[in-house]
């Protein structure tokens, strides 16, 4: 796990702003990705630096070093993330070519290299497993090539400056390359305020682009010298490999006992390391599932972490420590305090560098800096509910629109008027009541909030719409901008029809395609590199995923229960009783803190004079919002998350905005 930086240029270059001084900086930047070394190499003849910073993982000595050149001497490359089965592309490759190579040590990235030379570039990603943002350079062919993982677990930025092309795992570091146009790219605001994130291929800056999951980006030297701008091609579909694994249902049955094969497979090849290892352990399915498979392949206890927090209605670390008891983990809580959360607060902007909006970025961060105090890699149970059908609208959005459908418009609104009859906090209450009887897998938290935001896609003239709607942070954006900065929505670009899947399958993939690449995966990245800790997900194995498709859906999501068959894994390992409970996620209590610890921060960024640095926004419908939520009209905190993030990463890095924005 690392941090790749690079720049390629027409130059000329030298001196004090030479090409290796300019790469250096750049790689100083993303420093906490990568602790333990760095590197620089120049061609100062092609115009092309590229610079690594190293989190030693796989073979800790000098022959992991990088930049690192092939041994035929053609390829040069800086590499980003873990490849699980390297071991195994070491034994085709040999196989292959009939020959032992002469092999400089054990790491993944000279097993890349070799690949590479032997197999090119396309074979060498669908063979290899990982995560990885790699950038390779051809110096027979003076051709750059940026390639990023299937599922987008490692970021990749990438843009034309004044001086020519640049790339970086993170945005902060693309400031440093010469001829940097910082200016706002006010097209994606109005999405950004929807989701809560920057999400596709576009960046907060104009001119600045992220590479999507399962791309490769190639640029010669000759292209750069004519002004041409190449488009990203597809190496690995999702969609594609969804849709296969579908097809072929009737004649490649996935029973339950083979996907735990698969799984534990995956986990296996993911607990190989050369450092101190564990994982995270919520006592949810998904990170109960991985541990539990991890402790049947481990010779000693493995290391488990969970984080406690001082208000109980947030704390899941007594459910996390019970299945930990019960699989003979060693565990650790690691106790968090409301401090501490808010303490992280004015950093967000910096450890984000793009407008970022998911609350459970705090105790994310705050569980990846304690962990990282005990070891160096951990892995998690992300990826799990968006292919197993772990979120709410996967098992309720088909009941809710075979209902709702039937009726016309206008009795929909009506009834949606009805339910705003009681406040929020009144359904809250009757839930709390309902709960001392009701079976847990039915209890909903912030009941109230949910039942309100049903009454406002009562509206929804379709399955999609409906997906839309629940799946949004703001399900009018618009209102919060001026009217004349408004872009309206491309709801067939980010969320394509495709026919042969249906609602709940489609629902998933979406997820996956979006919530999961934009949102959980960035989320998880920035916060375990802020603290130089790696983070792998199992359930992002390719063959995993396949496994999971090849499910018929009623073994995912049934009898209004998600994740289905990855239960009837766990409860082979775990009692039932230990994880049968509501769905709590990882959240944090914003609304009480916007009303108090951070109401002074809030109204600071919520003036009008700080609002008047983005002109695109509606200062006057944001504060009309802000002060229902001070008066606990209501529940907007989320919405008002989205806003303060967006302020307080414009005041933090200063953008260049567009007067006609």
């Amino acid at each position: 796990m690392c941090g790749i930086v690079g720049f390629f240029t027409l130059g000329p270059y030298g001196g004090a702003n030479s090409l290796s001084t300019i790469v250096e900086s750049m790689s100083d930047e993303i420093a906490s990705r990568g602790p333990d070394g760095d590197g620089v190499w120049v061609d100062n003849h092609s115009g092309l630096s590229l610079g690594h910073r190293r989190l030693s993982i796989i073979d800790t000595s000098v022959a992991g070093h990088q930049p690192m050149m092939s041994s035929c001497g053609r390829y040069v490359l800086v590499f980003n993330g873990e490849i699980y089965n390297h071991n195994h592309l070491r034994e085709c490759l040999e196989a292959a070519t009939k020959d032992s190579f002469p092999w400089r040590g054990h790491s993944d990235t000279e097993t890349l290299l070799m690949a590479f030379s032997f197999w090119g570039i396309r074979k060498t990603l669908s063979e290899a497993s990982g995560m990885f943002a790699l950038a390779l350079w051809d110096r027979e062919q003076q051709i750059l090539t940026l390639a990023r993982d299937r599922f987008g677990e490692k970021p990749l930025y990438y843009g034309w400056v004044a001086g020519g092309f640049a790339f970086a795992s993170e945005l902060k570091a693309m400031h440093k390359a010469p001829g940097w146009q910082d200016e706002l790219d006010s097209v994606v605001i109005e999405g950004y305020l929807r989701h809560g994130c920057v999400g596709g291929e576009r960046s907060i800056y104009r001119d600045v682009f992220k590479l999507v999951p399962g791309a490769l980006l190639t640029l010669s030297r000759q292209q750069l010298v004519s002004g041409m701008r190449p488009e990203a091609q597809r190496w690995w579909s999702a969609v594609d490999v969804a849709s296969e694994a579908m097809h072929s249902r009737d004649s490649n049955v996935v029973s339950s006992s083979r996907l735990e094969a698969v799984l534990k497979g995956a986990v296996g090849r993911m607990m190989e390391a050369d450092v101190p290892l564990g994982a995270f352990l919520s006592g949810g399915v998904d990170s109960s599932l991985i541990v539990a498979l991890m402790q049947a392949q481990a010779s000693r206890p493995v290391r488990t972490f969970s984080v406690g927090f001082d208000d109980a209605r947030y704390d899941e670390s007594r459910h996390a420590a019970a299945v930990a008891a019960h699989l003979g983990t060693e565990h650790t809580t690691l106790r968090a305090t409301a401090e501490m959360a808010l303490d992280l607060v004015p950093r967000l902007p910096y450890l984000y560098d793009e407008p970022f909006a998911d609350s459970s970025q705090l105790p994310t961060c705050l569980v990846a800096s304690l962990t990282r105090e005990h070891v160096t890699v951990a892995l998690s149970g992300d990826g799990g509910d968006e292919l197993f059908g772990g979120y709410n609208r996967h098992v309720w959005a088909p009941r809710v629109w075979s209902r709702m459908a039937p009726l016309p418009l206008p009795v929909r609104q009506g009834i949606a008027g009805l339910v705003r009859t009681i406040p929020a906090s009144g359904y809250d209450q009757i839930m709390a009541i309902a709960a001392r009887v009701m079976p847990s897998r039915f209890q909903v938290r912030t009941f109230g909030e949910k039942l309100y935001k049903l009454a406002d896609v009562m509206g929804c003239d379709s399955p999609r719409a409906l997906y839309v709607d629940l799946a949004s942070m703001n399900r009018d954006p618009g209102l919060l901008m001026d009217p004349a900065s408004r872009t309206g929505f491309e709801l067939a670009e980010r969320y394509p029809l495709l026919d042969s899947f249906s609602q709940t399958e489609w629902m998933l993939l979406m997820d996956t395609l979006t919530y999961m690449v934009d949102d959980v995966l960035v989320k998880v990245d920035r916060a375990s590199m802020a603290s130089s800790l790696e983070v792998r997900s199992p359930f992002l194995d390719p063959e995993v995923f396949q496994a999971a498709w090849s499910l018929p859906l009623h073994q995912r999501v049934d009898q209004g229960e998600g994740k289905r068959v990855l239960r009837e894994i766990l409860y082979q390992h775990v009692p039932r009783a230990l994880i049968e409970r509501p769905k709590m996620g990882f959240a944090v209590p914003l609304d009480d803190w916007l009303r108090v610890p951070l109401r002074e921060w809030a109204e600071d960024l919520l003036s009008i004079r700080s609002l008047s640095a983005l002109p695109m926004l509606n200062a006057g419908a944001i504060r009309q919002l802000w002060q229902q939520h001070l008066k606990g009209q209501g529940h907007y905190a989320q919405q008002l998350w989205v806003v303060l993030q967006l302020l307080a990463w414009a005041r933090h890095w200063k953008p260049g905005v567009n007067a006609c924005s």
